[in-house]
């Protein structure tokens, strides 16, 4: 009776319905219909604020499994003109997601079309002192700005949660607005 009351509400609302239905198993929709785009991300991560990151999802048992999306405004209108995908991540990983301190690695880059639109997405790792950050990311230019979205965990459990982490890449969406 509880059960049927709950799917009754939960299906009352259109929005949570159709995003659960868009959803893949294990993880959770994100929205940002301000800046206009959407991802997933694993169930049990939890939102942080971080400050200069649009939004940020982490887990709390292993604080380097992580997602961050951030937008910076472009006057570019495609990620074409910022160069080829290796040359952009590899610029990308060296000025903004690498600290200075460790040893960057870009592992591959490429361009992929979703919708008409061009990402480029990437794989990276960052060698600190004491531990080494495998990462993936996710790049667009659209609606005036630069999208960065990035994901990752300690080499030490990346092969364990690597499938994982390219859902969320591979979730990652710009809606155009108008």
């Amino acid at each position: 009776m509880l059960l049927a009351a709950g799917a009754a509400v939960f299906l009352s609302w259109p929005n949570l319905a159709a995003n659960a239905a868009e959803a893949k198993k294990g993880f959770l929709p994100v929205t940002d219909k301000k800046d206009g785009y959407s991802f997933l991300y694993p169930f049990g991560w939890q939102e942080v604020v971080v400050q200069g990151q649009d939004k940020v999802y982490k887990d709390v048992i292993e604080p380097l499994e992580s997602v961050s999306v951030n937008t910076i405004p472009t006057s570019k209108q495609d990620i074409r003109e910022l160069g080829p995908p290796d040359q952009v991540a590899e610029a990308l990983i060296r000025k903004v997601l690498a600290a200075p301190t460790q040893k960057a690695k870009l592992i591959e880059a490429k361009e992929n079309d979703v919708d008409g639109r061009t990402y480029y997405t990437f794989e990276f790792t960052a060698q600190a002192p004491n531990f080494t950050r495998h990462a993936l990311g996710a790049i667009a230019i659209a609606n005036g700005k630069f999208y960065t979205l990035t994901t990752g965990a300690n080499e030490r459990r990346w092969e364990k949660i690597k499938d994982r982490l390219h859902t969320v890449v591979d979730s990652f969406k710009i809606e155009a607005r108008v």
